[in-house]
């Protein structure tokens, strides 16, 4: 099952300084959300008769060290004749001036490795560099794109605006790391959280934050030619200001998952200082 981009969209940046990355201009929130995972819908196809299951991201890092996020996924699906547990944990770094992009994602079934995949992308003059070293040492030239980081800040920025669709692109490593994702985004008008809104209680002091309801789909770029238009796979969440997301669905075409954020930890920024160009 491929892995929510969520979790390399939302753990992002927080605010950064003048001297460090001229993309990084909104301020956002370093923290650890933890989410409850459920079965949305699943079609007959598909087998699946429940779902349950945690994620956990957790962002750290500097304007001037660059950023560290951590993911984990682990879900349990069952199907009519039997259940399986996947487990992926993943763990990022993107440069401050977003040129650099490194993954490590690991992979497991049953609590047996399935995959492995590591490498760099690096932004060239005439698209991107990625240098895999898992699964087997190999180097590919993508097209130009960004990373999730710039994904996010682009996204929050366009909100403001009230500019309400666009599209884009993306790598972020996941799957085979292997190609760019073009992404269509959809970003709703901002409402503050209902007093019935069932993750109200770990927002605290975010309670009262303006989110906006956003719907992405992201479509394979190297199918482009062959006139495919079906979403590799779409998700829909609230987006905060301060760059946290709640309230997802998650949908992989046959099925869906819901994710609920059931704890949230807020870290403080590091200290701002001036970063040697």
């Amino acid at each position: 099952m491929r892995a929510p981009r969520l979790a390399f969209l939302s753990a992002v940046a927080f605010a950064v300084a003048p001297t460090a990355s001229a993309w990084a201009v909104v301020p956002l929130q370093p923290h650890r959300a933890v989410y409850d995972l459920s079965l949305d819908k699943a079609s007959d196809r598909s087998g699946i008769t429940g779902i349950t299951g945690r994620m956990v991201y957790e962002f750290n890092g500097s304007p001037c060290e660059g950023y560290t996020v951590k993911f984990r996924m682990v879900t349990e699906i069952a199907t009519t004749d039997t259940s399986r547990m996947t487990d992926q944990q993943t763990t990022t770094f993107e440069d401050a001036k977003g040129k650099t992009f490194s993954f490590l994602t690991k992979s497991f079934v049953d609590q047996a490795l399935d995959k492995e995949v590591k490498g760099t992308a690096t932004k060239e003059p005439n698209g991107l560099k990625v240098q895999l070293e898992k699964p087997q040492k190999t180097s590919l030239d993508l097209a130009a794109t960004q990373f999730p980081t710039q994904q996010l800040v682009e996204m929050i920025g366009k909100a403001e605006k009230g500019e309400n669709f666009y599209q884009t692109s993306l790598f972020d490593g996941s799957d085979d790391a292997d190609k760019v994702m073009t992404t269509t985004v959809v970003v709703g008008k901002p409402a503050a959280a209902a007093k019935d809104d069932p993750e109200l209680p770990v927002l605290a002091k975010l309670s009262k934050d303006k989110v906006w309801p956003v719907d992405i789909a992201y479509f394979d770029e190297s199918k482009k030619d062959s006139g495919e238009e079906t979403p590799e796979y779409r998700i829909s969440f609230k987006l905060h200001e301060n760059g946290i997301t709640r309230d997802m669905v998650m949908d992989y075409g046959d099925f869906s998952m819901a994710g609920k954020l059931v704890n949230l930890s807020l870290f403080d920024p590091a200290p701002q200082k001036t970063c040697n160009q």
